[in-house]
């Protein structure tokens, strides 16, 4: 494989849409061209979750990509990419995915080059936070305390949580934020607050916003983060989707990022290790 460029200055985003970060990545902007690189592997996970004293069942699915020493990964919706993905685009040139897959394998092919470019593990501008050995809970508790530990919220402040999980909206709370949950696939929290389908209503009333990599896959990480820079608001991403490639926008309208690279937490009982950066003005 080509030597990998180290310099993490290079990876600061100067593109303002993934798009345009595709584009400087096949260009060779970033480190070796694409079509000098194969993904080893392409993996397709389907799992479902459900919390003790819980009543979501949380249905995820997630496609992967192996790239020399780092893995790269998008969540997807029921159905828009089948398991015989991983015999059609194993091996692939990285150029053909990151130009031709369906979105969310785009966005996977991306991660892993941008982490395989420079791991959150060697970044110097990255706080390492060790997630506890436990149950689902403990560590999800863990996690979405870790996520919301980057909210310096204003007691009372209405924060937008785009793509939820109820443990992520009880620790907002708890820092005393006013949850504003949206999502497509459930419609009220654990304690029955409503959640809306509509991003823009939430974004247009928040005074923060948190959001998860899936708006990577899904196509709407552009829009919010647009939103979000022209409203001047702090714009907080919780990534196992695409960790990396939401890093790439870091002070240029993602102040704050929960880096979590595969193997996810909730894929293992034992010690793991999310990645936390601020921008220098913080969150």
């Amino acid at each position: 494989m080509p030597r990998m460029h180290p310099d993490p200055a290079r990876l600061r985003a100067t593109a303002t849409s993934v798009d345009g970060l595709i584009e400087a990545v096949l260009a060779g902007e970033h480190g070796p061209r694409p079509s000098e690189l194969h993904a080893t592997s392409v993996f397709w996970i389907h799992h479902g979750t459900r919390l003790a004293d819980g009543d979501t069942t949380y249905l995820n699915q997630y496609v992967l990509v192996r790239l020399g020493g780092s893995f790269g990964g998008c969540a997807f919706e029921a159905g828009e990419i089948t398991p015989s993905i991983c015999r059609d685009s194993s091996g692939a040139p990285l150029d053909v995915l990151l130009r031709e897959a369906p979105r969310p394998l785009r966005i996977a092919a991306l991660d892993a080059y941008l982490s395989e470019v420079h791991p959150h593990r060697t970044a110097d501008d990255a706080e390492a936070v060790v997630l506890p050995a436990g149950t689902p809970e403990v560590r999800a508790q863990a996690r979405d305390a870790a996520v919301a530990g980057l909210l310096d919220t204003v007691r009372g402040g209405e924060v937008g949580i785009i793509g939820v999980v109820n443990p992520l909206v009880a620790a907002v709370r708890e820092r005393g934020g006013k949850p504003l949950p949206c999502d497509f696939n459930l419609k009220s929290t654990q304690w029955g607050d409503p959640v809306t389908d509509d991003m823009h209503e939430v974004l247009d009333r928040a005074e923060a916003a948190v959001v998860t990599g899936m708006t990577l896959g899904n196509g709407s990480f552009d829009t919010i983060l647009e939103r979000c820079r022209s409203r001047g608001i702090p714009l907080i991403v919780y990534a196992q989707s695409g960790s990396a490639v939401a890093r790439a926008f870091l002070g240029s309208g993602v102040t704050a990022l929960s880096a979590e690279p595969f193997p996810f937490s909730q894929f293992s009982a034992g010690e793991t290790v999310l990645y936390r950066y601020r921008t220098a003005g913080g969150a």
